[in-house]
């Protein structure tokens, strides 16, 4: 877990041990720095090593509705063969400076992109160990609909609990929001507004604290390619969700 900029003990999974250099933004200042921190949980999806260790992250765990899932995927990847793992973790990153900066305590729940998992069970664990104001899931989506492109968030629906009954919809639609006034389109092939309720995310169905999940955009559509895959587009989605997560726990 990381305060303001130090360094203090935590569970193995949420200790960082490597970062992405950080591009200069030019999106608006957020926020003043809170008076009183706040846990905030980031998930940076998939892992770099997840692709060698195919027994590990298939293996079944609990979906959160009675179903299983496999622990994890390798996700997706540009047509040039940019992975999504690079992006989610290059993209998390960025928010994690962005926050702790502002006086907002950050635990990630991988410390690097090059390890395996966690499944997704242990992620939502993560955030609930933290008792986290939110928990923020970072994707890239891989649709091949022609056509397709634009982020959407996930939230658990039907709500398992009452963080997910109200607090997680409405950090969804606060992310949403901020994708948006950031000039970030919705998506046009998925859900509707940018919103997007699931019950198979077991990320989502597991977690007791307000938690969502964000695809950023399609990986595959090759306009949203080029955004994903530079170090400017990634800065942009990164104030976009800092900015949304100051406003969700200020």
């Amino acid at each position: 877990m990381v305060l303001a900029g130090c360094a203090t003990p935590v569970p193995p999974a949420a200790v960082e041990t490597a970062a992405a250099p950080t591009q200069i933004s030019t999106q608006p200042a957020l926020p003043v720095t809170l008076a009183s921190p706040r846990v905030v949980v980031l998930d940076p999806g998939h892992n770099g090593g997840n692709g060698s260790h195919a027994a590990e992250i298939g293996a079944l765990v609990p979906d959160g509705r009675g179903r299983t899932k496999p622990c994890n995927t390798t996700g997706t990847s540009t047509d040039a063969g940019y992975p999504e793992h690079a992006f989610t973790w290059d993209v998390t990153v960025r928010v994690r400076d962005a926050l702790i900066a502002r006086g907002i305590e950050v635990v990630l729940t991988r410390p690097s992109d090059d390890g395996v998992g966690p499944c997704v069970d242990e992620r939502a664990a993560i955030g609930n160990r933290a008792a986290a104001a939110a928990v923020v899931s970072i994707h890239a989506d891989g649709a091949t609909s022609p056509g397709a492109h634009g982020f959407h968030v996930a939230y658990s629906s039907p709500p398992l609990n009452p963080a997910q009954e109200g607090p997680s919809v409405r950090l969804a639609q606060t992310l949403r929001d901020g994708l948006a006034g950031a000039g970030l389109v919705p998506s046009t092939y998925v859900g509707a507004d940018g919103l997007n309720p699931r019950e198979d995310l077991a990320g989502l169905n597991l977690s007791q604290q307000p938690t969502a999940l964000i695809e950023c955009g399609n990986m595959r559509d090759p306009g949203e390619a080029e955004t994903l895959s530079s170090a400017t587009g990634r800065q942009r989605y990164a104030d976009a969700i800092a900015a949304s997560i100051v406003t969700f726990v200020g």
